[in-house]
């Protein structure tokens, strides 16, 4: 029996997204423009400045489809990052070291161009494959007691992106999802803490136009 209804709602899976490809879809109110607003969870990389997921992040991005598939836009994504470091004594040089607790943030802000390829446009199911490109701002920032030391940063940005727009209803705006990996050319320093390179792996979750 229980194969059974394994089977049955594989399915029923299966029959579900190839009607979504099947069916038409006009929810597209922008025509050959496209836009999304997103919130967004990224999980930093390869650093021990800040290591947790966190959700304090959105994406906003538009675009226009140049042929029936291929899109052109822009893109201006912000997200925060925090690390709480219980109270330990640092050693800043050779004769000074600092016993305190501190709090991490590492803000990160890309922007620019984006290029992105859509499969079944006309469908309520609309997969896609992007490439975003652009300049990064950082800064990483601690605060200990009733101080704070900051490094402010730029580099360059690059991000593939995989995702669908979902349109359950005719004529209105539909689903955002997507996932994605980043990485920036951004270097910092605050006190003992050094990044060379920013990576983040995240997703995305909004509305689609």
């Amino acid at each position: 029996m229980k194969t059974i209804k394994y089977l049955s709602i594989k399915t029923m899976a299966i029959i579900a997204i190839a009607i979504g490809f099947a069916l038409p879809s006009k929810a597209q109110v922008l025509g050959n423009y496209y836009a999304n607003i997103d919130w967004q969870f990224n999980f930093p990389l390869g650093n021990d400045f800040v290591k947790k997921g966190s959700g304090w992040g959105m994406n906003f991005e538009g675009g226009y489809y140049i042929t029936d598939n291929l899109s052109v836009g822009a893109f201006l994504t912000y997200h925060s990052n925090h690390k709480y470091i219980p109270r330990q004594t640092l050693s800043l040089s050779g004769t000074e070291s600092l016993n305190t607790d501190q709090q991490h943030t590492l803000f990160q802000m890309p922007f620019g161009v984006s290029g992105r390829y859509t499969f079944n446009r006309e469908g309520m199911l609309q997969p896609y494959l992007s490439l975003k490109l652009g300049p990064q701002y950082g800064r990483m920032k601690t605060d200990f007691n009733a101080y704070q030391n900051t490094d402010d940063t730029w580099g360059f940005y690059v991000s593939p992106e995989i995702g669908m727009n979902i349109f359950p209803w005719v004529y209105q705006p539909g689903i955002h999802v997507a996932a994605y990996y980043s990485y920036a050319t951004n270097k910092g320093n605050v006190m003992t803490y050094d990044i060379d390179g920013m990576s983040n792996f995240g997703l995305r979750l909004g509305i689609a136009f």
